[in-house]
This record gives C-alpha cells, sequence and structure tokens, in this order.
C-alpha cells in the first residue's frame, strides 16, 4: 500500500464532512440514535475586522499549495490535480465578481466540484475571514489602492462611513460597488458616474481596505515589545548565525538599541518525561511577504542555534523588520516538531515565538480514536466501483504514535473492505499535520483532527457486500451513496434522499463501532442518470503522483473533467454560447483542464483564452 502525506486538494469526499441530513419519514431509528449535528448557521460577515496579515500567513500555510503564493492558482500541489484548475482568484476578472460573503462560505464548507475542502475544523471563524481579506488583495497593489483612495477623496469624501459596515460590505462584490460608485444607490450618490472602469475598481479596491483591521491592531500569535524600527528587511548579521554546538551570545544594551535587530527567542516544552538532548540543534526560518501584497512568502533566512538544558533558545542581533514571519524547529527521538508561526509587528525589538511542544513517544496506536468514519462510493467508473473511506483520527493522550508501515507500506490501524482492492491512502487538506518519519509516519498529539481517506475498488459486477473489521473505536460512521443505490444491514439507519452541493446522495448512518467489530452490509440499485452523469461512465482516470516519503499514491479520478470537457466542447459549435459572465469562467476553467490534460495545443489553447477574456469583458 502507499501512503501520501501531502496538502493535496482531495476529492468529493473532503466535503461530505459539511454535510447534514435527517431520518426518511417512514423510518423509525432505534432508542439510542443519535442524528448528526446539523451545519451551523453561517453568520456571513465578520465579528471582528479582518487582520490582512494575519491572513498572510495564513494563507501561506493553508493554501498557497495549491492556490499558488500569489494566488494564480499554480501551487505545487494544485498543478497535480489533472482535469481539475484550482481558481486562480488573484486575476482580477474571477475576483471582481465574487463577494466576501462568498468566498466566506466556500472556505468554511467547501467546494464540491473544485474539490476545495472545508476548513470550519482547520481553521477559526475569525482566521478564516483573515485569510479571504487578504485573498482579496491578491488581484490589487499598493499604488491601486492608493489610488482608489485618492479618487474617493476627491469625489465623495464624506462617504467613508457608507463602506464600514461589516456585515453589508461583506455581502458587496468589488463588482457591486463599482455599480454603487458609477449609478448610486439608497443614500450612495452616483459620485464615479464619470469615472472609467480601471479607476471606479481602484475605487471599489480601496473602499473594502476600510473594513480591515489597522496593522498596528492586529493580534498575531507573537509577542513583541519595544520601540518603531526601521522597517526595512536586510539580510541577518553576522553575530545572528550561530554553528551548532556552539554558546549563545547575550544581548547588550547596545545591540537592543540597534534600530530593526534584536532577539528571536523561544522554549521548548518538553513533555517527554527525559531530559533533551545535550546540544539540541534549534533552526530558525524567516520568510518575508514584502510590502507588495502579490508577492508570496520567500525564505530570507535560516539560522541554527543551540538549546539551553531547560528549553530555552534565543537568536540574538537577528534583523526583525515589520512583517517578517518567523518559526522554529527541532528534531528529538527522530520526530520535527515546529513552533506556530510568529509575525513581527510594528515597532518590534524583540519576538517570542510560541512554544515548540515536545512529546513522548510510543508505537501503541490502539490509544488513537475514531472521530467519524465517512464511507463514499463512485459508480463514475466503467469497470469499477470506488471506496472512499475518510477517517477523521484523534490523538487526545500525551504521547506521540509512531506508526510503522512495514515493506508492504500499509497503515496497520487502517483495514481494506473484504473483497476489495486496496489502492491506498491520502491526506485530508485540513488534517493535523502528519509528520515523516524513517518507517512511516507519526501522530502527535492535537486537538485537531488527524484527515487520513483510504481508496478502494470492487470489480463492477453486481451487489456489492461490504464487510470490514475496525482496528479501532469508531464514534460515529455516515454512507454516501449515488442517489439510486441503496444498502442493507442490521445496523443501518436510513438518513434519506439529501442534497449537497447540488448533488443528491442516499444517506445512512451506521452508529458508533468499537475495536474489533465489523462493519457489514450489502449495496444494489444503479445511480440515476442526470445530465451531468449520463456520460462519465464512459471513463475515469486515476491520478498518480509522489508523496513527500518518495511513495507512490493512486488515487480515484473524478468525472468533473469529462463533464467540463463535454461542455467546452459543445460551446465550442455555438456562435452566441454564453448567458453569462459565470459560464463565460466556467469555459475559461474547463478550457484550462483540457490544455493541461493535453487535448490542446498550445497555440489553440491561448487564442482560445484570448477570446474567452474579451468574451468575459464584454459580459462584466
Amino acid at each position: 500500500m502507499k501512503f501520501r502525506l501531502s496538502l493535496l486538494l482531495i476529492i468529493t469526499t473532503l466535503a461530505l464532512s459539511a454535510c447534514n441530513f435527517t431520518l426518511a419519514a417512514d423510518v423509525t431509528p432505534p432508542p439510542d440514535y443519535t442524528p448528526p449535528a446539523p451545519i451551523p448557521t453561517l453568520q456571513l460577515y465578520p465579528s471582528s475586522a479582518p487582520n490582512v496579515e494575519n491572513g498572510a500567513v495564513l494563507f501561506a500555510q493553508h493554501c498557497a499549495p495549491c492556490h499558488g503564493e500569489t494566488g494564480m492558482g499554480d501551487g505545487p500541489q494544485g498543478i497535480q490535480l489533472e482535469g481539475v484548475s484550482v481558481p486562480a482568484f488573484a486575476l482580477p476578472e474571477i475576483a471582481h465578481p465574487k463577494s466576501a460573503s462568498q468566498w466566506f462560505t466556500i472556505v468554511t464548507q467547501g467546494n464540491l466540484e473544485r474539490y476545495m475542502p472545508p476548513f470550519a475544523k482547520a481553521l477559526s471563524d475569525q482566521e478564516r475571514w483573515d485569510v479571504i481579506s487578504y485573498a482579496l488583495t491578491l488581484h490589487t497593489t499598493p499604488e491601486m489602492i492608493e489610488k482608489g483612495k485618492t479618487i474617493f477623496e476627491t469625489n465623495c469624501a464624506n462617504c467613508a462611513d457608507k463602506f464600514t459596515n461589516p456585515e453589508k460590505m461583506a455581502a458587496l462584490s468589488e463588482t457591486d460597488l463599482v455599480n454603487l460608485i458609477k449609478t448610486g444607490g439608497g443614500d450612495i450618490p452616483p459620485f464615479g458616474s464619470d469615472l472609467s472602469d480601471e479607476d471606479a475598481y481602484a475605487v471599489a479596491a480601496y473602499l473594502r481596505t476600510l473594513t480591515f483591521a489597522p496593522p498596528q491592531l492586529a493580534a498575531e500569535p507573537a509577542t513583541v515589545t519595544g520601540t518603531p524600527v526601521s522597517p526595512e528587511a536586510g539580510t541577518p548579521s553576522a553575530e545572528a548565525t550561530h554553528l551548532e554546538g556552539t554558546a549563545q551570545a547575550e544581548v547588550t544594551p547596545e545591540a537592543a538599541a540597534i534600530a530593526g535587530v534584536g532577539p528571536v527567542s523561544g522554549v521548548i516544552d518538553n513533555q517527554t518525561g527525559a531530559a533533551l538532548p545535550s546540544d539540541l540543534k534549534v533552526t530558525l526560518h524567516g520568510f518575508e511577504h514584502g510590502a507588495d501584497p502579490n508577492a508570496g512568502p520567500q525564505e530570507v533566512l535560516t539560522l541554527d542555534g543551540v538549546a539551553e538544558a531547560d528549553g530555552v533558545f534565543k537568536f540574538e542581533n537577528v534583523e526583525i523588520p515589520e512583517r517578517r514571519i518567523f518559526v522554529a524547529e527541532v528534531t528529538v527521538d527522530g520526530i520535527t516538531y515546529q513552533s506556530d508561526f510568529a509575525l513581527v509587528e510594528t515597532g518590534a525589538v524583540e519576538v517570542t515565538l510560541p512554544d515548540i511542544v515536545v512529546h513522548a513517544t510510543t508505537d501503541d496506536y490502539s490509544t488513537l480514536t475514531v472521530d467519524t468514519l465517512q464511507i463514499f462510493f463512485d459508480y463514475a467508473n466503467a469497470d469499477s466501483i470506488q471506496a472512499f473511506a475518510v477517517y477523521s483520527i484523534m490523538n487526545t493522550t500525551d504521547k506521540t504514535v509512531l506508526v510503522n508501515m512495514g515493506d508492504a507500506q500499509e497503515i496497520p490501524f487502517i483495514t481494506f473492505p473484504e473483497g476489495a482492492e486496496g489502492l491506498g491512502y491520502e491526506a485530508t487538506q485540513d488534517s493535523a499535520s502528519f509528520t515523516p518519519t524513517d518507517s512511516g509516519f507519526a501522530i502527535a498529539p492535537s486537538e485537531v483532527p488527524y484527515g487520513l481517506v483510504a481508496f478502494a475498488s470492487y470489480p463492477k459486477d453486481g451487489k456489492i457486500e461490504f464487510k470490514q473489521l475496525m482496528s479501532l473505536p469508531v464514534t460515529s460512521t455516515v454512507i454516501f451513496l449515488p442517489e439510486g443505490v441503496t444498502a442493507k444491514g442490521d445496523n443501518l439507519t436510513d438518513g434519506g434522499i439529501q442534497a449537497l452541493q447540488g448533488t443528491n446522495f442516499q444517506v445512512y448512518d451506521g452508529g458508533s463501532l468499537n475495536t474489533g467489530d465489523t462493519i457489514t452490509f450489502t449495496l444494489s440499485g444503479k445511480p440515476e442518470a442526470t445530465s451531468d452523469t449520463a456520460d462519465v461512465t464512459q471513463n475515469q482516470t486515476l491520478l498518480i503522483g509522489v508523496g513527500a516519503l518518495g511513495l507512490v499514491l493512486i488515487i480515484a479520478g473524478v468525472w468533473m473533467y469529462l463533464r467540463d470537457r463535454s461542455r467546452i466542447e459543445e460551446k465550442d459549435e455555438e456562435e452566441d454560447e454564453f448567458e453569462d459572465s459565470e459560464s463565460v469562467l466556467d469555459a475559461i476553467i474547463a478550457l484550462d483542464d483540457l490544455h493541461r490534460a493535453g487535448k490542446l495545443n498550445d497555440e489553440a489553447y491561448h487564442n482560445r483564452r484570448d477570446e474567452l477574456k474579451a468574451k468575459l469583458k464584454e459580459e462584466s
């Protein structure tokens, strides 16, 4: 079996964690049945002003691997998704029509059709507003914002308070704002009726910033003190480069007084029960975005130092310009542990990193639990039926669990169904971070669940007898089937037909399971054909990727590529094929899919894309 520890965007099943359902009217639930909690109603505006600088840090961690450092959809993980284009929201034509509330909903619940996983667990409400607010700046420049501010203050000097209500602004796209600027509405006069589109969008971009938190007021994980310093970045000083095994020099008042230079310190929270290794190396990494929000984070320094016996470490005379991002890491017992990120605020002359927590280790994986197990069946392939089991795994102990995958590269606590071919495993994007080891990987204690998807395949030759042994206790099991397919089993409760992202699923609740239990049920029936899925059973591809451990992973392909290919081929035959700007955007995305899959040569691709972009401007 193969395992991949990556941030690759995952398949349909990742969005299913946001699904809720109710019992069918004609089914009486058992006495101990507890229905899954419904999705809470989203508040579609931020409770506190979004912190764009914090959003930049979160974007680098959670979004850039797929969406790219500058939001152009060219991240190293995203480009591996054959047949699916990652939206390039740094393009104005993509960013202008979308409101902040729409983006917040997508980040929270995921986007089934584009394999966008939900981040409701990985990020708090405020962190999601922070990261989308940063994303909303990626198609702008500081010069554009300043230009918009000048035009606005010249034409509507007393209007600023009309654009600071967070609820109203979150619901407005930049296209909506341009319409207000040009035509007015309510108590807003048409102060920009004579503006060009370029100038109007510059004003709209500036108006968006009126709801952002000022940088000096934004709370960050770093603890900083001191007086204002120069924000100019530079290279690390020679004094800051410590060699492994050497003593750290004490900071002097003279050194602390140097503008933009100071100590970066932290503590290793040793929870192993044993002394830390002597001369334990600590590595400090520094990253910068620069003044231009379109510039992605770049590593600008790497320093090695040594921790004291009590876990305290300090890097002296480090250049700490405003907005630099720091993170430190150590390796103990073959496991690499990191601090959280710290962002340098205005006026900082000292940075204190969040603690690096180091745990004792164990190879007893029976201490793990499965919070939820979601099993999804895909009938799109003509020859086989794919089964995706999504595990939400918790380690609530005080030890890091070492998982030895052995020569067969199998995860010992995840079995595949009897009679099915096990294809492999994949980490979900909103998972807590797995740590690679020489023999497999490690699962450290975490309040954030670890997400794993196990892929299996059945031959398409009639009924499926699903039977799988549970090696860990499972709190909740939910089964998702295509509409038209039914399941029968002693412990299943029918949840009825439920719609998710425009697609209907037959849902069953399988209850809780103990270690050693076997979940058993029989599938029968065929998926109901729809306009979107009529052609998908003709073909389905397998994606092959190389993981962080150099292991090969095979994951199930998706039918959206075929659907989009069909749509674009039909549209190419029509003269006036688009109803609105959204359909043009769909066509651009589908065209990108075809080009990436090698179905269009470069010349045809660029010619058609230029035509579609011109059409998009006409529709906007």
